[in-house]
């Protein structure tokens, strides 16, 4: 235990043997004053920080045994505000008004519950210092879009009030009216049935897996439009039909995990995706040990945003800028022509 944390034993009475672990904790007065949360004991819980006689707690369902000494350790809080962390970004471009970004997977982009460090703010406010927007807030400074932990790629920061106003209205509009370019490369499993299309299909949460996206219906969830060309296609399953491809994909919406959502929702799911590529698994197996090994130091979804061009939302300039993708992902591309 760290000494900046607070630890609590309790011992389970017989008459609450048999509760859930997450809510006999969160019944306790002593938790319940210093307001830590049902959800925020689930995740003590998952981080290892609560301890059954001496033993591992299992998970939050585990039901409590009478008599049962159960120590929770309660970390202390992060600092409200980020702090500049020494994090090596490379840098696309860079001017008075914008910073623009070649992210690398397993980067997050701000701080939030499980990631209050290591983010790439922390990272921007060691190299900015104090020049960075203030309109998203001390978590977000300059924080006009985001890409996720795992997806490499471009990314543009605003340094400026002015600046995050001008990305921030270009980012809402998404090229639809306004001159902006937002494109990716995927790797994904099997292959669309033409060589381009569009998926229009709104999102939201899971309902019952919350940390998922979905596709909803019956007018729920908010817009979500993905443009795709498929740019190449390689080997064949058992049906003749591609096995995997190359795709190119345009974001007209910018939703939570809208790529790895909408082509999940064609069939063609991003190699290496955790969450929703799982019922491929097999279609993984079947390929040569080479891509097998690639896709396995991947260790993720096989996404990068490869290009992104816009207005400088300051002099009007056109602004430019392509990403290659990292070597991880073209090993897994190499070892795909091969089939």
């Amino acid at each position: 235990m760290s000494e900046a944390s607070t630890r609590h034993v309790f011992s389970v009475d017989p008459s609450e043997a048999g509760t859930r672990l997450d809510r006999y904790l969160a019944e306790r007065p002593a938790l319940a004053e210093a307001h830590v949360s049902r959800t925020r004991i689930k995740g003590l819980i998952e981080e290892g920080r609560v301890t059954i006689g001496g033993g591992g707690a299992g998970d939050a369902s585990a039901k409590v045994a009478a008599g049962a000494e159960i120590v929770i350790e309660i970390p202390a809080p992060a600092p409200a505000e980020p702090q500049a962390e020494a994090i090596p970004l490379k840098v696309v471009y860079e001017d008075d008004a914008l910073i623009v970004i070649d992210k690398p997977a397993g980067l997050v982009v701000h701080p939030a519950g499980g990631h209050e460090t290591g983010t790439l703010v922390n990272a921007l406010i060691a190299h900015c210092g104090d020049s960075l927007s203030g309109i998203g807030g001390v978590r977000r400074p300059g924080i006009v879009h985001r890409l996720d932990k795992d997806t490499s790629g471009l990314l543009v920061v605003a340094k400026t009030d002015a600046a995050h106003r001008g990305l921030a209205a270009l980012f809402a509009d998404h090229g639809r009216t306004l001159p902006f370019l937002r494109e990716y490369r995927a790797l994904v499993w099997g292959a669309p049935g033409r060589k381009s299309g569009t998926i229009d299909a709104p999102l939201g949460r899971h309902q019952t897996h919350r940390e998922k996206m979905a596709v909803t219906r019956g007018g729920q969830g908010r817009e979500a439009v993905t443009h795709w060309r498929a740019l190449e296609t390689y080997g064949a399953d058992r049906t003749g039909r591609p096995a995997a491809a190359l795709v190119a994909c345009r974001l007209e919406t910018g939703r939570t995990h809208q790529i790895r959502v909408h082509m999940a929702h064609i069939g063609c799911p991003l190699i290496g995706d955790p969450v929703y590529a799982t019922g491929f698994r097999t279609k993984e197996q079947a390929l040569p040990e080479a891509a097998r090994l690639a896709i396995t130091a991947l260790g993720r979804q096989a996404l990068h945003a490869v290009a992104l061009g816009f207005p400088h939302p300051v002099t009007g300039e056109e602004m430019s800028f392509e990403s290659s993708a990292p070597a991880d992902f073209d090993k897994v591309r190499m070892e795909l022509t091969r089939l």
